[in-house]
């Protein structure tokens, strides 16, 4: 095990595998997730299930060998979301399209990670409109979520409003809530995933949903949903907004999650030549794990901030991930368990995750008139007009609008300038 230097990091093969073994449990419930997620854009659930334990398996393990550092990827939250509702449902994309735009993205991703540009874009936009993107994109998940529970529903007179609470679903979807926030708050490990199966074991035993007559099978095959993504119809220039919110929604979401892991391990030490070089390869690997997920049939991979829980435990080195992604085969063959799971056990989680993303407005200033306005509009925007790439366009246009009526030019770089030009373009070419 020299080769992840366990003993340089202060590390044991048996630590790495206790903290393996909590980031997977923190995080399992991306696979039946993700799956209910993705297949209201039309694709195979059995198939996103294999394709989802597939990739979280490959990023994770790729990352620990890459760049020897504890931290797992899969199918990113938000994005994902977005996938579905954004581009498929909202815009009437194919999903093979969608495919082909979280391509390009991978593939722009992968090609900048060999060059200062990410540290560019970085450097260019202010941390609170980072922080401002963060939030956004929590409400937006979270209305999904509570929109797909049916406690928001279409009111033609004011556009949304409350649904039937004595629905038996929507009570189900309540009680799934009630389970994640409760977990969540006691601090109890792997609390999403037991806020499933709390609320999954409910419904089968009053009969609301099916319950599994078999937990373990073959896996599923991924052919209905492999090499299916169309490149050439996400090349146009309609679509190229779309593409750039794919990138700069990764780039900041992993360079945010990693930059919370890694203070806390101290794996990503900016002083130093070692924490910067394990910093870009964890950028290499989320990049590559892009592009692979869109040829097995994903939206876009991130690193996931559960892999603090690892870290929390111990974990300090690649093996800690190589340990989690192996651990997540096993997903492969739990097939009838996750499709037994009803909708509403698992919809609970994006408003929990929404949650988690929206306190990012808590380290705000909101006493500059530019951020203010910026992150109000990102924030606001991104729900009502149920898409992310409008809340980003809004926010870094008012951002250089308010800079420039202040005449605050110190605040202006050639970044924030180059950013608002692509915003001014999503909204003319719609």
């Amino acid at each position: 095990m020299d080769y992840f230097k366990l003993k340089e990091h202060g590390t044991s093969v048996k630590q790495e595998l206790n903290a393996g073994l909590t980031t997977f449990l923190t995080m399992m419930y991306i696979v039946p997730v993700n799956a209910i997620i993705m297949s209201q854009a039309g694709m195979p659930m059995d198939a996103l299930i294999t394709a989802t334990a597939l990739i979280t398996f490959f990023a994770t393990a790729l990352n620990g060998i890459w760049a020897n550092t504890p931290v797992a990827m899969s199918v990113g939250m938000g994005l994902n979301a977005y996938f579905t509702f954004g581009l498929v449902i909202g815009m009437k994309i194919p999903w093979q399209t969608a495919l082909g735009v979280v391509f390009i993205s991978g593939i722009i991703f992968l090609a900048l990670s060999f060059t200062n540009f990410r540290i560019w874009v970085i450097k260019s936009i202010p941390i609170d409109l980072r922080r401002a993107i963060s939030a956004g994109i929590g409400v937006f998940i979270s209305f999904i979520g509570l929109q797909q529970m049916g406690i928001v529903v279409n009111n033609d007179a004011v556009l949304v409003g409350l649904g039937n609470l004595k629905d038996t679903n929507v009570m189900l979807g309540l009680i799934g809530l009630l389970f994640v926030i409760a977990f969540w708050a006691w601090r109890v490990k792997g609390a999403f995933i037991l806020a499933i199966l709390s609320t999954s074991i409910i419904a089968w035993v009053f009969k609301i949903a099916p319950y599994p007559k078999e937990f373990f099978s073959e896996p599923a095959s991924i052919t209905p949903i492999f090499l299916e993504l169309d490149i050439a119809s996400a090349f146009s220039l309609a679509l190229l907004p779309v593409i750039i919110t794919f990138f700069v929604t990764d780039l900041f979401d992993s360079v945010g999650t990693l930059a919370g892991v890694g203070n806390r391990a101290g794996i990503f030490d900016e002083h130093s030549d070692e924490g910067i070089k394990r910093l870009e390869k964890t950028l290499e690997a989320d990049a590559v794990a892009t592009v692979v997920g869109s040829l097995v049939g994903t939206s876009t991979t991130t690193s996931f901030v559960e892999s603090a829980s690892g870290v929390e435990e111990g974990g300090r080195t690649g093996l800690t991930a190589v340990f989690c992604g192996l651990l997540f085969v096993l997903t492969i063959f739990m097939l009838p368990l996750f499709k037994a799971i009803p909708s509403n056990a698992v919809y609970p989680v994006l408003v929990m995750v929404g949650v988690l993303m929206f306190s990012e407005l808590a380290h705000v200033n909101f006493k500059d008139p530019a951020i203010s306005v910026a992150a109000f509009l990102i924030v606001v925007i991104m729900p009502l007009t149920y898409s992310i790439t409008n809340g980003l366009s809004c926010g870094f246009l008012a951002y250089l609008i308010v800079r420039l009526l202040r005449k605050e030019f110190e605040h202006i770089n050639v970044g924030v300038i180059v950013l608002a030009l692509i915003s001014f373009i999503v909204f003319w070419v719609q």
